[in-house]
């Protein structure tokens, strides 16, 4: 197969600009981001570290994000404990349920941005 990995993330927005702003102030996302030890980003790119990416399409009635959404992200994270605290400080309302998380698949939190749009936050796993 000649696909190689995920090459953007492209979602339609009220604000680009301050939407982008707040991916990179809160979460650490998007142009001239970089990922801890994944080397240097650019102008345009956000660098991350290899690591499982999961593509799967839900049922077009999944109750598992908004019905009036057609995508929900999810970030790969490592200290998710951290990053909850930062984004409470922040004022950012964060949601955990403890049916989300199981030793195989990790933990899990979600998050909303400034325009509604479901983040849910993956800690894969130690191993």
């Amino acid at each position: 197969m000649p696909v190689l990995g995920v090459g953007g993330i492209f979602f339609r927005a009220q604000d680009p600009e301050a939407l982008t702003a707040w991916y990179r102030e809160h979460l650490g996302v998007g142009p001239g981001c970089s990922a801890p030890d994944a080397g240097p980003a650019d102008e345009w790119s956000w660098t991350v570290q290899g690591g499982p990416l999961v593509f799967a399409p839900f049922a077009a009635g999944t109750d598992y994000w908004a019905a009036d959404k057609q995508v929900m992200l999810n970030l790969r994270v490592s200290d998710l404990d951290g990053l909850l605290e930062r984004l409470s400080a922040a004022g950012i309302a964060v949601t955990v349920r403890p049916e989300w998380d199981s030793p195989e698949t990790g933990r899990f939190a979600r998050v909303h941005d400034p325009e509604d749009n479901a983040i849910e936050l993956w800690e894969p796993p130690a191993g």
